[in-house]
């Protein structure tokens, strides 16, 4: 059995739905089916779930919501005016989107996941009662029904352990097509909670390991995960195979194409991946499977930057003699619950690498006054403009020189390289440089290992 999750640009409009039905009644194989909100239908067009946002932020401040609500509930009648489905199936989502602002809620954080959350179902009811008028045995199953619970945030939740004991138990036939809602889970007290941006990902993972699939087949805009950006490099090449944990390391600085929170689940029940288009179902895409036994076709598998970071670097002679340095540190940015990324350090000196989304400038003043207060540095300094390039590859294992090689062609483009750190699983290694050369970094690099 395969889990198939399609993307917002993938339900976009009737067009796109029809190419869905097609990929997935093509393939008996797929019997389960997550949708994502509906995306852009043209470059002027608003996404359903930026709508929904708009929807309750006019809810919440008493703002008129008709015309908002209105644009939201267009976009499923077009669809189905698309596939002829009778006004009379239709008027419970489009009743369900209505009734939204009259519902109770514990707070407002758990009145937006619910708003948000209901692309996905909305979607979700749509796509099985179109299968249904076609002829398939499809059924909507909500995530309360399959069991899929939730703790944390309302809208950044986390998958509880015991989702899988309950998805272990669900009862369905082999000759039905299971059509689930994305990207929200239930809370334990029955309250919806949404993963964080993106996370119908989450969801098809979740359902790949609690239903034991063979494949997870997650279907976006693009033919393949590419070994750089596209909008950075001209014509990348295509990754054919990859590991998780090739996937987790480049995801975190930057590879949009897949939620890097979804591989935990497949990674737990070692779910192969298969990255799609939906517009060339024909077209192999990338396969994202376990590292054991696996076979590096190149050194270097994906160059990717992120621009998103700064850097908070101190200097204190004698720092390395100095007990519990590093925990006081960290206590400040615990007080105001800022994580860190990085902490690159010498014996005087130290770096914290941090998320610049995590920060405002204000809160930045308050933990380098509070830190100056506290740690007395010689030297403290805050880096804005800092990006993070990450080199990844298993190839890189057990291959000798391959820091020289990321270095030398930086160096020829007089690129400053102020941090460098190598994981410990030594298949990456990650540049710090400064946010005007990222690009250009990410290009030298690239170059260097795959030009030939």
């Amino acid at each position: 059995m395969k889990v198939v999750k399609f993307g917002g640009s993938s339900l976009a409009d009737g067009e796109h739905f029809a190419q869905a039905i097609n990929i997935i009644t093509a393939d008996p194989q797929r019997r389960v089916i997550v949708t994502s909100a509906p995306g852009k239908r043209n470059s002027k067009d608003t996404k359903v779930t930026d709508l929904l946002i708009q929807y309750a932020n006019e809810v919440l401040n008493n703002k008129p919501y008709q015309q908002t609500v209105g644009q939201i509930i267009n976009c499923y009648v077009e669809i189905a005016n698309y596939f002829n489905v009778p006004p009379k199936k239709l008027a419970p989502i489009i009743d369900r989107l209505k009734e939204l602002p009259s519902w109770h809620f514990p707070n407002h954080n758990y009145l937006m996941a619910t708003f948000k959350a209901h692309g996905e179902r909305s979607n979700a009811e749509l796509m099985s009662l179109i299968l249904q008028q076609q002829g398939y045995e499809a059924r909507f199953v909500t995530p309360t029904e399959a069991g899929i619970r939730v703790t944390g945030t309302p809208n950044n939740a986390t998958v509880m352990p015991e989702t899988y004991s309950l998805l272990d138990h669900f009862s369905f036939n082999d000759s039905e097509l299971l059509v689930f809602p994305g990207f929200y889970g239930i809370t334990l007290a029955g309250h919806i909670a949404t993963f964080s941006r993106g996370g119908s990902d989450i969801t098809g993972a979740i359902l790949a390991r609690g239903l034991h699939a063979t494949m997870y087949e997650n279907f976006t805009d693009v033919d393949a995960i590419y070994a750089a950006n596209p909008a950075v490099v001209d014509h990348p090449q295509a990754i054919t195979k990859m590991t998780y944990r090739e996937m987790r390391e480049l995801s975190y600085a930057g590879f949009s194409v897949f939620h890097d929170e979804a591989l935990i689940p497949a990674i737990q029940g070692n779910i192969p991946i298969n990255v799609k288009n939906t517009q060339h179902p024909e077209k192999p895409g990338t396969l994202i499977v376990p590292d054991k036994g696996f076979q590096p076709a190149d050194i270097v598998t994906g160059v990717v930057s992120g621009k998103h970071f700064a850097a908070l670097y101190l200097h204190k002679y004698l720092l390395n003699k100095e007990s519990g340095f590093t925990l006081r540190i960290l206590n400040i940015l615990a007080r105001h619950d800022i994580s860190y990324e990085h902490m690159p350090s010498g014996i005087d000196d130290i770096t914290l690498i941090l998320d610049r989304n995590q920060l405002d400038d204000e809160l930045v003043d308050v933990i380098c006054n509070e830190i100056q207060e506290e740690i007395n540095p010689d030297q403290l300094e805050w880096i804005d403009n800092y990006a993070i390039t990450m080199v990844v590859g298993e190839g890189m294992r057990n291959r000798t020189g391959v820091i020289n090689d990321i270095l030398t062609p930086l160096t020829e483009e007089n690129i400053p390289v102020p941090m460098i750190n190598q994981g410990a699983s030594r298949i990456s290694i990650m540049i710090g440089t400064y946010d005007r050369d990222a690009d250009k970094a990410v290009r030298a690099i690239y170059h260097r290992f795959f030009a030939n």
